[in-house]
């Protein structure tokens, strides 16, 4: 009797092709689709063709599923989404920090999910379609490794998953470009096969998180309103509509003639400042972390990491400093902006260590 295994289909090609990819490996399939949002909720128009439309995404995601021969359930986690994500989204704009909410979603709402619902279904694995690796090391512990195509490796966004879950945890699309998971689905002749991208925040649809606070949090930015933007020394430079709708390392759309380009250092939200510079005040060389998760047995003292500090960002030498409840960071370069809000994701090579939230910008 093959293994049972509940895949997640988010309704685009990657995990269209992960499902297909795990049937050919011999399991058993389920396609899950999660219900996480409606755009009545949070608004804003589509940029050009999307696939982040709820009512588009589970049709298309259950056309794929009877396509294969998979049975496909739609669940409904709309009220955890909110409360743990969209929420959140917000309360740290308004704290003045900048969140990174797929973190938070893998972490705190898809994986319990997808493996409550194993346990209910009597399925011994979940499988996404998420770009990265899960390999067997020494002492037969699975580890959590970058996907080998460098220009969509998503194990940064992983490294909140809870560590016991990664032996019931399949990703098939690790060793795949993306070219390949598209000419997959082209001869399989799936529907999501030339689905386009979707984009970095799947609720703000148009990609304007501006907008997107202003329609869910308009008493409280109301109660922020309009404040100074300053130079290191204090001086009045200009001023702006409220601190959260800034980011640090932000450059355009300040309003500020100056001989050389200025860019967002700090913000500060009891006097709502938002305090500017030249780009290379916005140079750190250390950070605290907290809210760690370790993928790996945590080190007892300092080790030598690749420190990622964003999405985009390319992984920087950095030696990991245990401190108790949180981990300090120091860099062998200085980093550009360094953002509290942030996740700090941690390697050994291409091994994801674990990671954690940016909770202090520090001086070494």
């Amino acid at each position: 009797m093959p293994e049972r295994v509940v895949v997640a289909m988010s309704g685009g090609v990657d995990s269209s092709v992960a499902l297909l990819k795990v049937l050919e490996a011999g399991y058993e399939a389920i396609g899950v689709t999660m219900k996480l949002w409606e755009y009545r909720d949070v608004g804003g128009q589509l940029l050009g063709e999307s696939n982040c439309c709820p009512l588009e995404a589970i049709n298309d995601a259950r056309e794929v599923c009877v396509s294969l021969g998979v049975p496909h359930y739609t669940l409904d986690f709309q009220d955890v989404f909110r409360a743990q994500v969209i929420d959140n989204f917000v309360d740290e704009y308004m704290a003045g920090r900048t969140p990174n909410p797929c973190v938070r979603c893998n972490s705190y709402v898809k994986w319990d999910a997808l493996i409550e619902q194993a346990d209910q279904l009597g399925a011994g694995k979940i499988a996404t379609g998420h770009y990265a690796r899960i390999e067997t090391g020494p002492g037969g512990q699975p580890r959590l490794l970058r996907g080998i195509d460098a220009h969509k490796d998503q194990s940064y966004v992983l490294w909140g998953i809870p560590r016991d879950t990664l032996s019931r945890t399949l990703l098939p699309l690790g060793r795949m470009t993306k070219d390949q998971v598209r000419t997959e689905a082209r001869d399989q002749g799936l529907v999501t096969a030339d689905v386009p991208e979707s984009q970095d925040i799947c609720f703000v649809a148009d990609n304007d998180y501006r907008r997107f606070l202003d329609e869910q949090a308009g008493d409280r930015l109301a109660a922020v309103g309009a404040g100074e933007i300053v130079d290191e020394g204090g001086q009045v430079m200009g001023q702006h509509p409220g601190y959260p709708f800034f980011t640090i390392g932000q450059r355009k759309g300040l309003g500020i003639a100056h001989p050389e380009p200025l860019y967002v250092k700090s913000l500060d939200p009891a006097t709502n400042q938002v305090t500017v510079a030249t780009r290379g005040a916005l140079l750190g060389d250390a950070c605290e972390v907290d809210r760690v998760n370790w993928l790996v047995d945590p080190p007892t003292e300092p080790v030598w990491v690749q420190a990622r500090i964003r999405y985009n960002a390319a992984g920087a030498p950095a030696q990991l400093i245990p401190a108790g409840d949180t981990i300090r960071l120091e860099f062998e370069q200085p980093q550009l902006a360094i953002t509290v809000g942030q996740s700090a994701a941690f390697y050994d090579d291409d091994i994801l260590m674990g990671g954690g939230v940016i909770c202090r910008k520090l001086d070494t």
